[in-house]
């Protein structure tokens, strides 16, 4: 069982910037991507960002394009979430992911296997 915590949510102004970390417990061969979701009590869980973890590819939900950036380090079995120029919209538990297993989109809840707890990011207007 691969545990994920993530951390780095707080309160901030619209405009203003979080960022936001998560680390495994362990990564292995078959971890595929990594990636962060965010919920709202209004809506269903959303994807916002992935990573190729041996890789250097990322992917980015519309509402988030150009204003997030995802990272991960390697050696650390972490990965981050820089969120710049946040809005009130960007309210949300986010929560960290990981896929192992092939097959499902990776923009999908469905195609990942394990998944933190979540840290609340909340952005005052």
């Amino acid at each position: 069982q691969v545990q994920l915590v993530e951390s780095g949510g707080g309160l901030v102004q619209a405009g203003g910037s979080l960022r936001l970390s998560c680390v495994a417990s362990r990564t292995t061969s078959s971890t595929l991507f990594m990636g962060w979701f965010r919920q709202t009590p209004w809506k269903e869980r959303e994807f916002v960002a992935a990573i190729v973890w041996r890789g250097a590819s990322t992917y980015y939900g519309d509402s988030v394009q150009g204003r997030f950036t995802i990272s991960r380090d390697i050696a650390k079995n972490t990965m981050y979430l820089q969120m710049n120029s946040l809005k009130p919209e960007d309210t949300a538990v986010y929560y960290c992911a990981q896929k192992r297993r092939l097959g499902g989109s990776l923009y999908t809840v469905g195609a990942y296997d394990d998944w933190g707890q979540g840290t609340q990011v909340t952005v005052s207007s």
